[in-house]
């Protein structure tokens, strides 16, 4: 038997741009013949566009799968659907087992109803008894911090406690597929915390999750896969930290400009080429090891240059300066030369940098070159799950919290200035 749980074939879904989705009733119909008989024989012009189309996905049992893109490229469209929120235009999905979807706040609740019976309606729609429900039950209203206030109709929650409530269900209640769509962006930084520490759990428990987020750190965390929708396109799928560093990559294209590079054999050197020499891997410029590294650029002397400087710096993907390098009175014959860099470590954040080395003479610029193509960074993600506390490097550690029986500390002051 399959583990592919979710299955989809050249799914596709057209919007009329202007145009109201529900019939019209009689009512109104009659309304505005009334007020424009000729209206009846005039075609209005229709503008549609494609917000999904020729869609093919495989999402696996106990696979977590983060969808990333731009606004309106079909992310929230895609979990629609599967969630049967949608209809497709044309194309077909499969989904095999129970969904919970978290689409956007104010989804699946009835306004009317308490956080106590909204909590029961979800399990039933899930297909749970109610004696599950029960053993679920104040684990759920604990986790959204909501023991006050859980008998009181949800149309009177805010908007924070109403996603609390939403998440805690649907983590809570178990579902074999779980469809999340940009909910860990609501609430306060503890919340979010703990919602991260739950969709952890739920994935290692072996369900299916498929995630929203345009939190880039949240994908690289949690996710196995992931999925670049492009407008309404699947651009690229694969690893998370390979999907997550070429779509930063494509958003910031454009942003930096290369400096402009002499004539070529006009030029007295120019680097020609670089590459990752050491470890090798399936891409040349694609880092994967946080371990030792040797970094190899190709430089083309076509006349020698004397007592030169010669100057490396990598930015990121904002062109923020990574690190800087330079060195002084170097003799070139003409030839080909290479410049190997051994980094004990490069701990850098995943994503895109670029290189950029020059070489100097007391002529004056010899060569700048923006090396391309970008150095791919596709390691393990030790950071924040929040990309605004992510930093900049990525150090692999290990945390150990436990009891303390005495404090071993020298004579240090208290935090609150009193006497230690």
């Amino acid at each position: 038997m399959s583990d592919v749980v979710i299955r989809t074939g050249q799914l596709s879904k057209r919007y009329r741009i202007g145009q109201r989705e529900q019939p019209l009733q009689l009512r109104e119909v009659l309304t505005r013949t009334l007020r424009s008989p000729l209206r009846l024989f005039r075609r209005a012009p229709q503008e549609t566009f494609w917000a999904l189309k020729d869609v093919n996905l495989e999402v696996r049992q106990g696979e977590v799968l983060g969808l990333i893109g731009r606004n309106g490229s079909g992310k929230t469209t895609l979990l629609k659907i599967l969630s049967r929120i949608t209809r497709p235009t044309s194309g077909w999905a499969e989904i095999h087992g129970h969904v919970g979807s978290l689409l956007e706040v104010g989804t699946g609740f009835h306004p009317d109803l308490t956080g106590r019976e909204n909590t029961y309606l979800s399990g039933a729609i899930l297909g749970m008894r109610k004696n599950e429900i029960d053993r679920k039950f104040d684990e759920i209203v604990a986790f959204a911090e909501l023991e006050k206030f859980i008998d009181t109709p949800v149309k009177h929650y805010s908007s924070g406690m109403y996603v609390r409530l939403a998440f805690a269900v649907a983590a809570h209640l178990e579902p074999e597929i779980l469809l999340v769509d940009e909910v860990l962006a609501v609430g306060d930084a503890r919340f979010q915390k703990k919602c991260l520490g739950k969709m952890g759990d739920v994935a290692r428990a072996g369900r299916t999750v498929v995630l929203v987020s345009h939190q880039l750190n949240q994908i690289r965390r949690l996710c196995h896969r992931a999925i670049w929708v492009d407008s309404g396109t699947l651009r690229q799928s694969g690893p998370a930290a390979e999907v997550v560093s070429a779509y930063e990559a494509a958003m910031t294209a454009g942003d930096r400009m290369s400096p402009a590079r002499g004539n070529g054999a006009a030029q007295k050197a120019r680097f020609v080429r670089w590459e990752i020499a050491e470890p090798q891997g399936s891409s040349p410029h694609t880092l994967q090891t946080l371990g030792p590294a040797k970094v190899r650029f190709l430089l083309e002397v076509h006349k020698p240059v004397c007592h030169a400087h010669h100057g490396i710096a990598l930015y990121n993907a904002e062109r923020q300066l990574m690190w800087g390098y330079g060195t002084d009175n170097l003799d070139l014959e003409a030839g080909l030369h290479e410049a190997i860099y051994e980094f004990p470590s490069l701990p850098l954040r995943p994503g895109m940098y670029s290189w950029l080395v020059t070489l100097w003479d007391e002529s004056g610029a010899v060569d700048l070159w923006e090396s391309v193509p970008d150095m791919l960074v596709a390691t393990e993600s030790y950071q924040h799950a929040r990309d605004e506390w992510g930093g900049i490097l990525n150090i692999p550690i290990a945390l150990k919290i436990g009891a303390c029986a005495e404090p071993n500390f020298a004579a240090v002051a208290p935090r609150d200035g009193s006497p230690a």
